[in-house]
């Protein structure tokens, strides 16, 4: 079965236009939503990506109906793939997976972003390593004050339940049990 998705971001816009084009197409049902597409997880686009079967398309306007960012295309569409179905953008000839063309342009295209999720992976290893260079403490601030962590490793030492010294704190019983003698 060919499913057709369009979406429009306001209620002042119309998918009439959307609907018309995926129904010459082919599509025998068509899913309609109303959200912007910085918003990832969308109800209708849930639904129809849940109820492609082996065989099936998905068959959209153009690729920005879809998905806004390149790597919310690539995780659609790899969710659509582990579905045994196609995918076909009417305004983006490209984007076929119902064709060897179409799959070797999306093929490239995802290396390209696995290439860039790489680089972006290596500049943030090299720049958390200058910063432990230049002295910078990485991780979240501790709760206590080493003073405070001595005199609490002291009072757990000497018996005081582990909870009460949490209360007098305002932290966790969890941060005190896990304070190193």
């Amino acid at each position: 079965m060919i499913y057709g998705y369009a979406r429009i971001s306001t209620d002042g816009q119309s998918v009439d236009a959307q609907v018309r084009q995926l129904q010459a197409a082919g599509a025998g049902q068509a899913f309609l939503e109303t959200a912007s597409g910085a918003k990832t997880d969308r109800a209708r686009r849930r639904r129809v990506l849940g109820q492609l079967a082996a065989g099936d398309v998905l068959m959209v306007t153009r690729l920005d109906r879809l998905a806004r960012s390149t790597r919310d295309l690539l995780n659609t569409l790899a969710s659509i793939a582990d579905r045994k179905a196609g995918f076909r953008s009417l305004g983006d000839a490209w984007a076929d997976t119902t064709t060897a063309h179409g799959r070797l342009m999306l093929t490239v295209l995802g290396g390209l972003a696995e290439f860039e999720r790489e680089l972006i992976r290596a500049r943030t290893t090299e720049g958390r390593r200058r910063a432990v260079a230049r002295g910078v403490k990485l991780g979240r601030r501790p709760k206590l004050t080493p003073h405070q962590m001595k005199e609490a490793i002291k009072r757990r030492d000497a018996g005081e339940p582990v909870r009460e010294i949490a209360r007098t704190y305002n932290v966790s019983h969890s941060t005190i049990s896990r304070l190193a003698a």
